[in-house]
């Protein structure tokens, strides 16, 4: 038994007066089963080796490693070593499977070059002449793999097409969950520094087929980098890889990332722990602090599927704000996931479609922080777990988790950075440059202000990083004009029609202004605890900020001192200024165009004011620049948990831990509130407006559904659709500038309902006819077919008289609504 062999494990002929790196080149070969082959392949193998790699002694070796064979391949090993000591086995009692039996036979070898094969030959042993000269053009490579999937290979006999197919989806899951990179990880012919390959085989866990993906996977962390060669490869009859064999390599997959399966899992927990009061109780509550935007949200992912199921444009639709109708792109409808979703939201409703974007896209966009940070950043999983999940859970982002979705469902943007830098990286810039434009074509219908503000945050963070690496920075611009021109040509094309009537189609507009003093962070909102926190307080953070959807800062006095300790700390790194100056650009600008210094009276300019009148900035509200700060925060605690980890001290890293812990403790979210909602009246739900509402009419609500008041929505989005609505929460246009506002124009009726509604004013003592003649006419041009009054609406007394006063006669009681017929005159 070899020391540091597995159990159950024996070598026969073991040279015991030779240590690694005395040997040449060791050629390993798994065998299970293979009395036929085997004899001709050692013999085959043999020759070439004697005559390309040497005849002496210690020129090369061969390690048979039979896999516990029921069959005679031991025996053939054993006669063939007996005929050439330069042959050797390694023999398991049990069948365990092809990474066992590579990881025993690595682990045995002396070569200071280790080449593993098939036994079958699949491919040719003459191909070793391929990985030695890859190794040789190029000595900074420290392994050479055949690539069946290179487009120089050549592929002499092709597999049976299911194996081909099974083949195909196989290797783009190893590519899409465990090797980027790699076209093929699969092909069983690879070279390998010796001492390296014994060490990641030393490593190595897995038993099955899925060994391959570990040990490149292994390469990848140690940064050691792996050329892949094109070989010949021509398929063999009697192979033993089976259709459960690739179920069990699925699972290896997964236990092989089971790391990275926690950490979704675990942001999962979380987002579900976020909204457990909405996912207990779909039917009957609504967020609480939603204001009206879950009703908004719920209405443009049923509106989207009820376009997509009667094959209407998807762009717009008059179901709501009749006759005028709504400009779909020029909201935020997000039909890069309202549009798939379209199955989900038809069948268990628009309720359920937006709980589970919510939930799901939160997580994922944790778990892809997660993916670029330890891709990019550290090696830790648990350090840049930490990083994601803060970059996902900040303040800001629960804060927006209330009511929109375009602002916490950010998975591309992660992406989308991670391919600008490999366009840095320069090699290859073509496929990035469209992978690029294809990606950012889809963040566009996700969220076109979130990506603007991601755009700005990338903006600085490399202006700033060029000014402290100007060589890389040299290096990267060529290169990264190229792709960005390409990743331009390739999504123009895909945006362009919808961007054209966001911007240019009917109910479009040009911006939403939020007056004149801005919608900027006061200063005390950067250091102050948001309202849904464990040490917020409710009241103060509404004092500071528009309303509980919008606190786009409020990161903690105790967040805010860690990341600047952070950044002083490592501030040699031109990563880490790079990323603290990020943030405090972020901070600075989201207070808007003017800051108020109240202790010392003051008003003072910032920087905002540079910038709010250019286009698309003009409709930004500069608040939200500080939720740039969230990712750069995640990643500069992921860069601290790195060192922390390291620090010989076990005081030190003590002391490192609490530090991150009062930091992050005060800010950790509680669920999001809920209260019960409102029912849909009967009138609506048992289908009684079918009598009142005919084709090309509307249904006028009382009051009229508005950005304060959109309940209406829900009648219809809950409903199916059946009936058009006047009035709504949308963006539209207003006046001859068409400048954007919230809700529909409005008119003398709306305006008298809602303010009588909401107690702004009395009912009017006297009911002039130029009054009566203004509803009417604000009537025809809605198409009203009919009033409906919910009899539990506020102040529904106040609202009937009025409506009865203008239009001159009583209303009737249907169900639970009162209702007055229009004319169709």
């Amino acid at each position: 038994m070899q020391n540091g062999m597995a159990r159950g494990a024996t070598i026969t002929d073991e040279p015991h007066d030779q240590g690694p790196g005395s040997v040449g080149l060791s050629v390993v070969i798994p065998a299970y089963r293979e009395e036929e082959r085997l004899a001709p392949t050692l013999e085959l193998v043999r020759d070439y080796l004697d005559e390309h790699v040497g005849a002496g002694p210690a020129a090369w070796e061969i390690i048979v490693v039979d896999d516990g064979s029921p069959d005679r391949t031991a025996a053939i090993a054993l006669k063939a070593g007996a005929d050439e000591p330069r042959i050797r086995l390694v023999q398991s009692e049990e069948n365990r499977g092809k990474g066992s039996a590579l990881r025993l036979g690595v682990r045995a070898s002396l070569g200071r070059r280790v080449l593993i094969m098939d036994a079958d030959l699949a491919t040719p042993i003459e191909e070793l002449a391929r990985l030695e000269q890859a190794l040789a053009d190029d000595p900074s490579m420290d392994a050479a793999i055949g690539s069946r999937a290179h487009r120089d290979s050549a592929i002499e006999r092709q597999q049976s097409v299911l194996r081909e197919v099974l083949g195909w989806v196989g290797n783009r899951v190893i590519r899409l969950v465990a090797v980027r990179g790699i076209r093929d990880t699969q092909c069983g012919f690879k070279l390998f520094d010796g001492d390296q390959a014994r060490a990641a085989f030393g490593a190595a866990r897995l038993d099955g087929w899925a060994i391959d993906v570990e040990i490149l996977q292994y390469y990848r962390r140690k940064g050691w980098p792996v050329a892949e060669v094109p070989v010949r490869w021509a398929h063999q009859d009697g192979s033993k890889v089976k259709l459960l064999d690739y179920l069990r390599t699925l699972g290896e997959l997964m236990k092989l990332n089971a790391g990275g399966i926690a950490v979704a899992a675990l942001y999962l927990l979380a987002s579900l722990y976020l909204y457990k009061g909405l996912w207990t109780d779909l039917d009957g509550a609504i967020l609480a602090h939603s204001l009206q935007d879950q009703n908004q949200w719920e209405w443009f992912f049923g509106v989207t599927a009820d376009n997509i199921a009667h094959l209407r444009n998807p762009l717009f639709t008059d179901l709501q704000n009749m006759p005028d109708g709504v400009n779909l792109m020029a909201n935020t409808v997000m039909l890069g996931l309202s549009v798939p979703m379209t199955p989900v939201t038809l069948l268990f409703g628009p309720t359920f479609a937006l709980a589970t974007v919510f939930t799901l896209g939160i997580a994922a966009t944790a778990w892809a922080w997660y993916w670029l940070i330890h891709r990019r950043l550290t090696d830790s999983r648990w350090a840049a777990a930490a990083g994601g999940a803060l970059a996902a859970f900040a303040p800001p982002m629960i804060s927006h988790a209330n009511a929109h979705p375009n602002f916490v469902v950010l998975f591309m943007i992660p992406v989308i950075i991670d391919r600008a830098l490999r366009l840095c990286a320069g090699k290859n810039v073509v496929r990035d440059g469209v992978l690029l434009g294809v990606f950012t074509a889809y963040q566009i219908f996700l969220g076109e202000e979130p990506f603007l503000l991601a755009a700005m945050g990338m903006a600085i963070f490399a202006l700033i990083h060029a000014c402290y690496d100007r060589a890389n920075a040299r290096a990267a611009v060529k290169p990264l004009a190229k792709g960005l021109g390409i990743g331009v040509a390739v999504s123009i094309p895909l945006v362009a029609f919808p961007l054209y009537w966001q911007f240019f189609g009917p109910q479009s507009y040009h911006s939403v202004l939020h007056g004149d003093n801005g919608a900027g962070n006061p200063l005390r909102a950067l250091s102050e605890y948001p309202a849904r926190s464990l040490f917020g307080d409710a009241e103060t953070a509404a004092k500071l900020s528009m309303n509980t959807t919008e606190q786009n800062a409020f990161y903690g006095w105790p967040l805010l001192a860690l990341a600047i300790g952070i950044t002083l700390w490592m501030w040699r790194r031109p990563l880490v200024r790079a990323l603290g100056l990020t943030a405090v650009a972020a901070a600075v600008l989201s207070l808007g165009p003017r800051v108020e210094l109240d202790k010392f009276g003051l008003t003072v300019p910032a920087p905002w004011r540079l910038l709010r009148h250019l286009p698309l900035l003009e409709s930004v509200i500069e608040s939200r620049v500080a939720m740039v700060c969230a990712p750069v925060f995640g990643m500069l605690l992921a860069l601290a948990l790195d060192r922390i980890r390291g620090f010989r001290s076990g005081d030190h890293r003590a002391v490192g831990y609490l530090a991150v812990a009062a930091a992050l403790v005060p800010i950790i979210p509680l669920p999001l509130v809920t209260k019960d909602r409102e029912p849909v009246p009967s009138f609506i739900t048992e289908g009684r407006y079918k009598d009142y509402v005919k084709e090309g009419r509307s249904l006028v609500p009382v009051p009229l559904p508005d950005p304060g008041s959109a309940a209406a929505l829900h009648w219809q989005s809950s409903t199916g659709f059946g009936f058009k609505l006047a009035g709504g929460y949308f963006n539209g246009p207003d006046g001859p500038d068409r400048v954007g506002i919230y809700g529909a124009k409005p008119r003398m009726l709306s305006t008298l309902l809602n303010d009588v509604r909401w107690g702004t004013v009395e009912p009017p003592a006297e009911i002039t006819p130029q009054m009566r003649d203004q509803a009417r006419a604000d009537l025809a041009y809605w198409k009203a077919g009919v009033l409906v009054l919910p009899v539990r609406e506020q102040r529904a007394k106040e609202l009937r008289g009025t409506l009865t006063g203008l239009l001159g006669k009583e209303p009737q009681k249907v169900a639970d609504c009162l209702v007055w017929q229009v004319d169709a005159s």
